[in-house]
């Protein structure tokens, strides 16, 4: 039976299983790349789909039947570790060349893909999304929100099932690849309404939470009576107690214990997930006391980086890329037994830092003054808070803000931290306020070829204009013929005018430009005697350079270097020859006027080519 014959999603099964047959023959490679070059599959007189069903709508509708046929029935008894799974790799890309030509739906090939990562595991998941990868290029070319509906979708499906903590490579890939896919300014990664992530709830024992202020009270109580105690059993060591021992003995007193601070600690993470519960006077209060608490703990912990120990372990040198490179966990565990080595771990605390800062911006953007910049008053109505920051509160917020600052920047590598965090923390300032200002587009649409031809021509008219108007505005050699004019050109003709001048009166010059310069009451005056100083030495180095060649030792560079040149000396200085030279008789002695010729000599060749 003939092709026509058939019924539509027959004949489109039929087509789509002759065009595979052709594909393995033409792809002999059972890996995803490179990609099919599916325009060879079909001679340049035979048409690929259109020539069976002329309508469109029943068209598109058969191809995703026999399609969707043909996907999973090699998807059910192939597995996609087989070298035979490129059946459904080249399938894909036969349809993804049918819906850039309109021949099939254009997200047929997306809506396959996200039951191909539905069908599979983690590891199938990662041979799928390597295909995404590599045909992103050709699947984003012909963009449309159906499209970028199914890709948005996809990925956060696939994000939902990946572990940030076990696979942070592959959720990094799928980033990737949402960044490339979208424009940067597309709304549907901003989250236009400010919502936080309320959902990442952090449990944790709560056993000490009830006792935790009685607990923290009885502990600084007897701490004050033992150094009670210890003050009227021992006055006189006490008495010779120097203050600093004694400052450090009362901060350890004020430090909670391990057990105390466990529930003060993890009830931070409410915070971070949900500011605006701060709003409340009674939970900022409690946020003060935890988050000084914490870092008060911190200073005090004998830091230990886990890379580092393992490295010394294995008797290798700590590398600081390596550690920044395996300390990634964006989940730690809350458990109790544990939560004394946590504190001891520097990307533990950083880690904890780092969300501190964030939440401390969010808060400084609160603040009165803040809150009267134009952009804040023109945001939107879901970045706006009624909540207003108090003075008191800025200054805390600043303060622990700065000692958060410092501490993260101690260490070998903490100002290089620290410089990474910051760099994020600013651009993602600078992100919020386009957000607040409604996301406005970054990108422009590009000038139209008759606005820039226009412009163009208007700038060449602009300067011919200029030009001309110059032109109109001089006057030749017409002010030759006046009375004025003839005075000055027999002052020009006089001896004075054209007579070199001497090296000696560049010299005077540049006294008496400093003479100026020490009367100079202005900035514009300084300026210029400097210029008359420097254009004076140069010209008398020139001029001096004929007949003073040999002096030219003397001179130095920002110290009177023309005026050195002129400083009374003696002959031996002049002539460079020594007391033995001269103490050897007339023979020697002749040999002056032929050095000082070679010398004159030398000296007018440089000249010349100097004024050349």
């Amino acid at each position: 039976m003939a092709i026509s014959d058939m019924t539509p999603d027959n004949a489109m099964a039929a087509k789509l299983t002759s065009l595979l047959q052709r594909a393995r023959e033409l792809k002999q490679s059972a890996s995803i790349d490179p990609p099919l070059q599916v325009s060879e599959l079909v001679t340049d007189n035979e048409p690929l789909l259109g020539h069976l069903i002329s309508d469109k709508d029943v068209r598109i509708l058969a191809v995703e039947r026999a399609a969707k046929n043909i996907f999973y029935g090699n998807l059910g008894s192939i597995p996609i570790t087989d070298p035979s799974f490129v059946e459904i790799w080249n399938l894909l890309d036969i349809l993804q060349y049918c819906g850039d030509r309109d021949l099939s739906s254009q997200q047929l090939v997306l809506l396959l893909i996200e039951e191909l990562l539905d069908s599979q595991s983690i590891s199938g998941c990662r041979y799928v999304f390597s295909y995404l990868e590599s045909r992103r290029e050709a699947i984003i070319a012909n963009n449309n929100k159906n499209k970028d509906l199914v890709i948005l979708r996809l990925c956060n499906e696939l994000l939902r099932r990946l572990s940030r903590a076990e696979d942070p490579v592959f959720c990094g890939r799928v980033y990737i690849f949402m960044f490339q896919s979208f424009p940067l300014g597309d709304k549907s990664s901003v989250n236009l309404r400010g919502n936080f992530h309320v959902e990442n709830v952090t449990t944790f024992e709560e056993y000490l939470q009830d006792s935790m202020q009685d607990g923290n009270q009885m502990q600084v109580d007897e701490g004050r009576t033992e150094e009670k105690v210890k003050d009227q059993v021992n006055t006189g060591d006490a008495a010779a107690k120097p203050a600093e021992s004694e400052s450090i003995d009362k901060e350890k007193s004020d430090t909670m214990d391990i057990d105390t601070l466990y529930p003060v600690f993890w009830s931070l993470q409410h915070s971070f997930s949900n500011p605006p519960r701060l709003f409340e006077e009674e939970n900022f209060k409690q946020f003060q006391q935890s988050l000084e608490a914490t870092l008060t703990k911190f200073k005090e912990a004998e830091t230990v980086s886990a890379t580092a120990d393992l490295d010394r372990k294995k008797g290798a040198k700590p590398r600081a890329e390596d550690e920044f490179a395996s300390t990634f966990n964006p989940k730690y565990l809350t458990s109790r037994d544990l939560f004394k080595l946590e504190l001891s771990d520097l990307a533990f605390q950083r880690h904890i830092l780092v969300q501190a800062l964030i939440l401390i911006d969010f808060l400084l953007t609160l603040t009165d003054k803040s809150k009267k910049k134009p952009y804040y008053a023109n945001a939107q109505k879901a970045m706006q808070y009624s909540f207003t920051l108090g003075e008191e509160d800025t200054e805390w917020a600043l303060g622990i803000k700065t000692s958060i600052t410092n501490y993260l920047q101690e260490g070998t590598e903490g100002k290089f931290y620290y410089r990474m965090v910051d760099t994020v923390l600013s651009r993602d300032k600078n992100w919020v306020r386009w957000k607040m200002e409604n996301c406005h587009p970054f990108t422009r649409d590009r000038v139209s070829p008759p606005d820039c031809l226009g412009a163009k021509s208007g700038a060449q008219g602009a300067v011919k204009s200029h030009v001309l108007k110059l032109v109109n505005q001089s006057r030749g050699l017409e002010y030759m013929s006046t009375d004025n004019a003839q005075r000055r050109l027999a002052k020009l003709k006089e001896a004075d005018s054209f007579i070199l001048p001497s090296a000696e009166s560049y010299a005077k010059s540049i006294q008496m430009a400093d003479l100026d310069l020490e009367m100079a009451t202005t900035e514009e005056e300084r300026q210029e005697l400097e210029e008359k100083k420097s254009s004076s030495t140069w010209r008398g180095l020139r001029l001096s350079s004929k007949n003073r060649l040999r002096s030219f030792d003397r001179a130095e560079d920002g110290k009177g270097g023309l005026e050195r040149l002129f400083q009374p000396g003696t002959w031996i200085e002049a002539t460079g020859e020594d007391n033995a030279a001269t103490a050897t008789g007339p023979e020697v002695r002749d040999t002056v006027p032929h050095q000082r010729a070679d010398e004159e000599q030398r000296a007018d060749e440089l000249s010349q080519v100097t004024t050349q």
